[in-house]
């Protein structure tokens, strides 16, 4: 199974997420990435396979969400550095400057994370995810200045109409405590 596409449905409901998740998997043959309560009270699933699996699964999880589906998408050729800063799982040895790009759903902010690393040389720390942030997610980044700059943008541009952007910022030279607490 080629796992370089990801399909995301974001559900204003966590009952009915776990039903649209159980439906999702049984619609296509797909590999369940994330499915999981977020806040405000929502549900997010991701998954990962080939291109039209990932797309009936989502169109599946669309149909059954109805009204309760906040936010969903399609990546193909998802970058390779998405789902490591999903988990929280990235080895980022050093930080240089940081940026973050902060949206209004998860899956505005996945876009973002895909769309940052696509445009430039730089490293997704994470993106973390609506846990105490009121259904906010954002993505934290690093690599040079000019780089950083240029994936911010391209994350911006790349959430288009999935949902809005609530702020994004370059911090150039970072404080080695704050830098500590992003490790």
């Amino acid at each position: 199974m080629d796992l370089r596409t990801i399909g995301c449905v974001e559900v204003n409901s966590v009952a009915w997420g776990m039903h649209v998740a159980d439906e999702m998997i049984k619609a296509a043959s797909v590999q369940l990435v994330m499915a999981r309560t977020t806040c405000p009270g929502r549900y997010v699933i991701v998954v990962a396979g080939d291109t039209g699996a990932i797309q009936s699964s989502v169109e599946a999880g669309c149909k059954i969400a109805g009204d309760m589906a906040v936010d969903w998408f399609t990546i193909a050729s998802v970058h390779h550095d998405v789902i490591p800063a999903l988990n929280a799982s990235t080895l980022i040895p050093r930080i240089n400057a940081l940026g973050v790009i902060e949206t209004m759903t998860i899956s505005a902010c996945i876009l973002a994370a895909d769309g940052a690393a696509k445009a430039g040389d730089v490293d997704l720390i994470e993106i973390r995810m609506a846990a105490g942030l009121a259904g906010k997610a954002y993505v934290t980044m690093t690599g040079d200045v000019g780089s950083v700059n240029a994936a911010v943008e391209a994350g911006i541009a790349a959430v288009g109409d999935s949902g809005p952007l609530h702020s994004h910022v370059v911090i150039p030279s970072p404080s080695n405590e704050l830098k500590a607490h992003l490790l």
